[in-house]
């Protein structure tokens, strides 16, 4: 029996210690703010509106746009693109993907009625300026320049326009007053040459990630280097020149935590938005706050990050929600991996259903097109889907995955006219079918948990045939964060042939929720 109840769940609120929603009364706020991946955060405020840009790389739409009015409660309200390019790297074709590439660590800039968001992308080797006035409707206007690292932008006070960009040796680039182009004779020099000497020691990743921020008439730069036998460091360095000479400290070593900026607040408090590397749920963000010392930042209380903000939660947030698919537009929770082929998907063929269609044969789930996704969270998350397997095809795969590189997903499958609910697990890089339990309905409901307390990584698998009545299937996925990928675990409704294409599946929900 189908319900109408939009189970939706507001999961940024999740935190070590908390529930995964808050019911608006005077909690605060902990660390990490969200519990899931959000890598490479670059924060802004205007007015009293905060925004936040970060990195989703080969998922598209891409360079998610997120909003908040307190710091610690956000909302996806736009992307910067659809597709970037649509070579075969994106389109999954010819053999060819662009996992862990696609779009990198973007800089958001607000100036004189503008916003501007800027990143690069290995797989097209260039960097990218997007420019809006309208953040969170568009339309956007782009241009390219050459491959940079790790860039950020800074509108100076005179009106000239510098990137800062590099590893090792910190550079600095400048722009035309408009930041379109390279500005011909101006600024492209070395301004901090091997930035991670601060530390003091040998390093195992050199200095990168730059903020730049001008704050009464002082540039400050941000980077994060990796000391040997330690532990992921944010670095600090200051200049009453954009050419230096710069003085640098570390201003935080705890936990990982570090890379990103410092905002204010409107009533003149400041903190810094950074994140740690937690296992298989991915890079995720904590709040640290920041006071002044001698004109340097200092951060955290007593060199920790804290566990509580401090700052209240309105449970207005959402980055992750269920989804009854009933509208003509998919949620902007959603992200496909790779650019869609929207020939073969809709949500008006059959209203109140998502079909997916196989325009294309495919080897696994790694090279299917129009696998849908967004992020699993913490502490634990559920999802579960009800699908209609009816007009699956010999040779066809459909179901719910635990996604990344090392996946693991419970589905059904079809071997010339029978059907099957299976679980796959690739954990060990080859997918093998750990489990199948043939099956005489078109209607099948398919489960995902994930524990991710304390790194434990695991993911569960399970199907039912009513809705009910639940059965576990297979055996428990050990999630792993890899480097190919570089991404968090996310869940995934997919369909692919691997003989014929024309096959298709209609997905009537999908619903989840959180736990401690």
């Amino acid at each position: 029996m189908r319900r109408q109840v939009i189970w939706t769940i507001l999961i940024l609120l999740a935190t070590c210690g908390q529930a995964a929603w808050a019911m608006g009364n005077a909690e605060t706020a902990k660390n990490p703010i969200i519990w899931a991946d959000v890598p490479d955060p670059s924060v802004i405020r205007v007015g009293d509106t905060y925004y936040m840009t970060s990195t989703t790389m080969h998922m598209n739409p891409g360079v998610p746009v997120m909003k908040s009015t307190n710091l610690v409660d956000w909302e996806i309200v736009n992307y910067v693109y659809d597709v970037l390019a649509a070579g075969d790297a994106q389109t999954l074709s010819n053999g060819q993907n662009e996992y862990g590439k696609g779009s990198w660590a973007s800089s958001l800039t607000y100036h004189d009625g503008v916003f501007y968001v800027v990143f690069s992308s290995q797989t097209v080797g260039k960097t990218f300026i997007f420019r809006t006035r309208d953040i969170e409707n568009g339309p956007w206007d782009r241009s390219t320049i050459s491959f940079t690292h790790d860039m950020s932008l800074l509108f100076d006070d005179d009106g000239r326009v510098y990137l800062v960009h590099g590893g090792g040796d910190i550079r600095v680039l400048e722009l035309t007053a408009d930041a379109t182009e390279i500005k011909t004779g101006g600024l492209n020099q070395v301004i901090i040459r091997n930035a991670s000497a601060v530390v003091g020691r040998g390093v195992i990743l050199p200095a990168e990630g730059a903020h730049i921020h001008k704050i009464n008439g002082r540039y400050y730069i941000f980077l994060i280097t990796w000391p040997r036998g330690g532990m992921r460091t944010q670095i600090c360095f200051r200049s009453d020149n954009i050419t230096g000479p710069y003085e640098g400290r570390v201003v935080l070593e705890d936990a990982g935590i570090a890379q990103g900026g410092i905002i204010d607040t409107p009533d003149g408090q400041w903190y810094a938005l950074l994140f740690g590397d937690r296992g298989a749920v991915g890079r995720i963000p904590y709040l640290v706050p920041v006071t002044w010392e001698d004109g340097w930042p200092v951060f955290g209380i007593d060199g920790k990050v804290p566990k509580d903000t401090g700052i209240p939660l309105d449970s207005r947030s959402m980055i992750v929600a269920s989804d009854e698919f009933n509208g003509s537009n998919l949620s902007l929770v959603w992200q496909w991996n790779h650019n869609p082929d929207n020939r073969y998907w809709s949500l008006t063929e059959r209203p109140g259903y998502l079909r997916l269609i196989n325009g294309s044969v495919s080897t696994s789930i790694l090279d299917a097109r129009n696998t849908l996704t967004q992020r699993m969270f913490g502490p634990k998350c559920s999802a579960a889907v009800a699908i209609d397997v009816s007009n699956m095809r010999h040779g066809d795969y459909a179901g719910l995955a635990a996604f990344q590189k090392n996946y693991g997903f419970v589905g059904v499958k079809v071997s010339q006219k029978e059907k099957y609910i299976i679980m796959v697990n690739a954990s060990s890089g080859t997918a093998v079918e750990v489990e199948s339990v043939p099956i005489a309905q078109n209607t099948v409901y398919l489960k995902v948990e994930g524990d991710f307390r304390d790194q434990r990584d695991r993911a569960y698998f399970y199907y039912s045939l009513d809705g009910y009545q639940w059965h576990a299937i297979g055996d428990t996925l050990r999630m792993s964060y890899t480097m190919p990928h570089f991404m968090g675990y996310r869940f995934a409704l997919f369909s692919f042939a691997t003989v014929d294409a024309g096959g298709y599946v209609d997905y009537d929900w999908f619903r989840m929720t959180g736990s401690e």
